[in-house]
């Protein structure tokens, strides 16, 4: 399947709630990202758009507490499981509510509900009520969240792995990642050198600089991010990969708009 004009955009879990603090959205934030969205929408109607979101201070909290990532057998993990799950299906329904309430038509299309896994692989999703949302005109949303697991029992799925199987079948031109640092640093922690590109051909010279994250994130950090899109990149030819940060007023409008923005992964 292709969509022509199709983006992914990722609302990051440390742009949509305080990791710092358990259990805390950030309202104000919800809203003007909303709005954002809304506003290029209005400017670009041909643009199609699929939404994800991180799980930040609700969802990892309880992950980590439990091991859920890593599976799901005891009836304490069991019980673990179902927390991570109210935690994440909470948050979005504060995110969906804050798109719908910017006037946009999002919905939910949570992971838990439509995917098995097998040893942590993604083993079945039938994607078709997505494309078939998309087709209509609607905004899917979608999210990390925990899954169940042929092997495992149970696992956790990130927005970037649900992101990897979405992309292959339905080709977007663009995924953004918007997160609250400005792109990919050249010297985390201490973040003087942003790097304005990242390709397969200088990856390794930057690969030992990149870091993890600054707070609680169970699916990995920063690494983790750019490793999976530059394999992404290489498998969807054309897919242009922007990772910026969202806490800066205005730029989700700008991205979604084409506006070079933050850190440009690309096949080169």
């Amino acid at each position: 399947m292709n969509m022509q004009n199709l983006i992914f955009l990722k609302l990051g879990g440390s742009l949509v709630t305080d990791k710092t603090h358990p259990h805390t959205p950030r309202m104000d934030v919800l809203e003007r990202l909303a709005g954002e969205i809304a506003a290029a929408l209005k400017e670009a109607p041909q643009a199609s758009l699929l939404v994800g979101h991180g799980s930040g201070s609700f969802a990892h909290v309880p992950a980590k507490k439990y091991g859920t990532r890593q599976g799901v057998r005891t009836d304490d993990q069991w019980r673990g499981f179902l927390e991570v799950w109210r935690e994440a299906a909470e948050l979005d329904r504060l995110i969906v509510d804050s798109l719908t309430k910017a006037g946009l038509p999002a919905l939910s299309f949570p992971p838990s509900s439509m995917i098995l896994a097998r040893s942590g692989t993604l083993d079945a999703w039938n994607t078709g009520p997505i494309e078939k949302a998309l087709s209509a005109s609607l905004m899917p949303v979608v999210y990390g969240d925990v899954i169940f697991d042929l092997d495992w029992g149970g696992t956790i799925f990130s927005t970037e792995e649900l992101f990897v199987y979405l992309a292959h079948r339905l080709h977007p031109s663009r995924l953004l990642i918007a997160g609250i640092e400005p792109g990919v640093w050249a010297d985390f922690p201490v973040c003087t050198h942003l790097i304005p590109q990242i390709t397969p051909a200088n990856i390794e010279d930057i690969s030992v600089q990149l870091g993890g994250s600054a707070a609680t994130d169970v699916t990995g950090g920063m690494a983790t991010k750019v490793d999976t899109m530059l394999k992404l990149i290489r498998d969807i030819p054309g897919l242009q990969v922007h990772i910026f940060s969202g806490n800066e007023p205005g730029n989700v409008e700008k991205a979604l708009l084409g506006k070079p923005i933050g850190t440009h992964i690309t096949a080169g």
